[in-house]
């Protein structure tokens, strides 16, 4: 008779945080699908926002180029590079407003150093490495019976959480610098300005859910190794 194993923390921990994960992710389309067709009365585009923010801030070595695809828009603080996505370099909707001006805001925290953009980014080559070797370590110490390896693998898998974690405030500070520029400047009207809040907050959105994700995914793992080894 075949034995079938089944991950039950998986079913109630991950399963309904991915659920939340794809309702943010289609709350973030829909609510930008919306707003890209409504033109923000002053008939700016993006590109131009994302300038305003930047001229804000009194930063000036921040270049603003347009890039394919749709959402792809992103600050690279390397290159010092804001690029907007087709639908949003040129655009002169809301959405496109609310988004040129979130990712200016990126520009800014780095301009300031930001904190939380300094931990975020030291997260980065340890996050890398724990989603390739977390896991593996862990279950090699689970073989041999060695649990500081397991420890290892499992601390590993959690720079992913803490990685998540850490993109929350640097996101929601992004957005809040954006509509504040906004609202000081009058790059939108006030009836607009909310719905630039709309835009902004399901994107927050997918950030949360990212984590919540994260999480339930890394309380799985944890629960299952211990288990195993008990």
């Amino acid at each position: 008779m075949p034995f079938f194993y089944i991950d039950y923390w998986y079913i109630i921990l991950v399963i309904p945080a991915m659920i939340l994960a794809g309702w943010a992710q289609y709350r973030v389309k829909s609510t930008y699908s919306k707003f890209s067709k409504v033109l923000n009365t002053r008939g700016l585009t993006g590109a131009y926002a994302a300038q305003a923010v930047l001229t804000h801030y009194g930063i000036t070595d921040v270049r603003i180029e347009q890039t394919s695809g749709k959402l792809t828009d992103h600050y690279d603080p390397k290159s010092k590079v804001i690029r907007l996505s087709e639908g949003v370099y040129n655009a002169t909707s809301i959405a496109a407003v609310g988004i040129a001006c979130h990712e200016a805001g990126h520009a800014a925290q780095h301009a300031e150093n930001y904190v939380p953009i300094k931990i975020r980014t030291a997260l980065v080559p340890v996050c890398n490495i724990g989603s390739t070797l977390g896991i593996p370590l862990a279950l090699i110490g689970l073989v041999l019976g060695f649990e500081p390896l397991i420890t290892i693998g499992l601390v590993l898998y959690g720079a992913i959480f803490a990685f998540q974690l850490a993109t929350l405030p640097v996101e929601f500070n992004a957005s809040r610098r954006a509509i504040n520029v906004i609202e000081q400047t009058g790059l939108l009207y006030d009836d607009e300005v909310g719905s630039a809040k709309k835009v902004l907050s399901a994107a927050a959105m997918t950030y949360v859910a990212s984590m919540i994700v994260a999480l339930a995914n890394l309380i799985r793992l944890v629960l299952r190794f211990n288990n195993r080894r008990n």
